[in-house]
């Protein structure tokens, strides 16, 4: 009985919250005055832009994501066609899949025997995707300090669905792309989030996941191999 009261207490002051929050957000006065939640006072101090330099940053963010379990590749733009040919031919990548807006220099020449499968100008089903091999995308940001590439859906980018239904996701990652620490890619999404509504997706690594026993398993929500080329 007192568990009982202690959680219906909890959830209720829980959703007290969201509905003050909800009806600040949109000009209407609130029920619930005085429930204003007391964090916003606090002095943030924590440090908000990284101080690498920018190989710094690279190699951090190489090791990082080297530590996911994906594999890394450094490349001039001009050697990407090539590159992702390679990686396609050593992973045994016949079918690729690319998003609306990918960088045309990026893509395999027909003589790679790779067949392009692109979402536009009718996006791919389920089906589709799912009979893929991998899928190329580039990215919105990319972050040393923890090895994590974020996507908002933008041109090159693709769908969400695009980068979960594959098994092998080749992502590119341009130099300029890669910050120093987390902070410095919020700041940005919070006005992509605001203004576009953009769909943001963090992706460290490979899709994993482990049991109470530790055992790790691989490819349970998303892709089970990532490759990133760095340009």
């Amino acid at each position: 009985m007192v568990e009982d009261t202690l959680m219906t207490n909890s959830k209720g002051m829980i959703l007290k919250r969201i509905q003050f929050a909800l009806r600040k957000e949109n000009g209407l006065k609130s029920q619930w005055s005085g429930m204003e939640p007391s964090h916003r006072g606090i002095d943030r101090k924590y440090e908000t832009h990284s101080k690498l330099g920018k190989e710094e940053r690279l190699r951090l963010f190489t090791d990082r994501v080297s530590d996911y379990k994906a594999d890394v590749t450094r490349a001039e733009e001009s050697d990407l066609p090539e590159v992702i040919a390679n990686i396609c031919a050593a992973e045994q990548v016949k079918k690729l899949v690319i998003p609306t807006g990918i960088d045309a220099r990026w893509l395999p020449d027909k003589s790679s025997g790779i067949a392009l499968i692109s979402d536009e100008p009718e996006p791919l089903s389920v089906r589709e995707i799912d009979q893929s091999d991998a899928v190329l995308t580039g990215c919105f940001r990319a972050v040393a300090q923890t090895g994590m590439i974020v996507m908002t859906g933008g041109a090159g980018q693709g769908r969400r669905m695009l980068t979960l239904l594959p098994d092998f996701h080749i992502c590119v990652v341009r130099t300029d792309q890669v910050v120093g620490i987390i902070p410095e890619v919020i700041w940005e999404l919070d006005t992509m989030i605001r203004e576009k509504k953009a769909p943001v997706t963090f992706i460290s690594g490979p899709s994993a996941t482990s049991d109470i026993e530790l055992d790790r398993v691989e490819g349970v929500h998303g892709p089970r191999r990532l490759h990133v080329v760095m340009v």
